[in-house]
């Protein structure tokens, strides 16, 4: 009789002294919607979830998944100062990485860095800062722009030449909360 209480005992002393060395703590975290910057891609979205991280462990993590974009497809992915729907839009930006889409037009990214804090400063007469709180993905190849975006160009990609914004950011995405 005597040995269920001990292990009772002993059990309780071990939850007690347990809970005490860790305390669970919530995981800030910011999620937000991409929509398709053009009626060309009626259907693909995308869904962006930053894990903030940096206070402890020195970077935050995002994750990034979008479906029903072309098959097969190289994006380039930025961090930008206003999203691809703002006058004017995209503003500073900063490559954070790419992703090819599988078969099925379904594509993700995961990128460990600062996300919620990142930002660029740049000299226009007096030192700038312009805070990156947005999110856009253009498609890094031009030759793999769906006919529909008839032909457009830009620079946003490692090599100088990509095609349009895909996806986009709109409005709020709660990572302009981070100082």
């Amino acid at each position: 009789m005597k040995r269920p209480r001990l292990l009772t005992m002993i059990a309780s002393f071990a939850l007690a002294a347990l809970s005490g060395v860790h305390t669970a703590r919530a995981l800030d975290t910011s999620s937000f919607d991409l929509v398709p910057k053009s009626p060309c891609l009626q259907g693909a979205s995308g869904q962006v979830t930053v894990f903030h991280k940096e206070e402890t462990l020195g970077v935050d993590t995002l994750h990034l998944s979008a479906s029903g974009l072309p098959a097969n497809t190289d994006f380039a992915v930025f961090l930008t100062s206003a999203d691809g729907f703002a006058d004017p839009a995209f503003g500073a930006v900063e490559y954070i990485g790419d992703f090819t889409t599988n078969a099925a037009g379904k594509g993700s990214l995961k990128v460990d860095a600062i996300i919620g804090e990142a930002f660029v400063s740049f000299v226009a007469g007096d030192r700038k800062r312009a805070d990156l709180d947005h999110l856009v993905l253009w498609f890094a190849d031009p030759t793999q722009v769906p006919a529909c975006f008839g032909g457009a160009t830009t620079v946003f990609d490692g090599d100088g030449v990509s095609g349009p914004a895909a996806l986009s950011s709109q409005g709020p995405t709660g990572l302009e909360l981070f100082p």
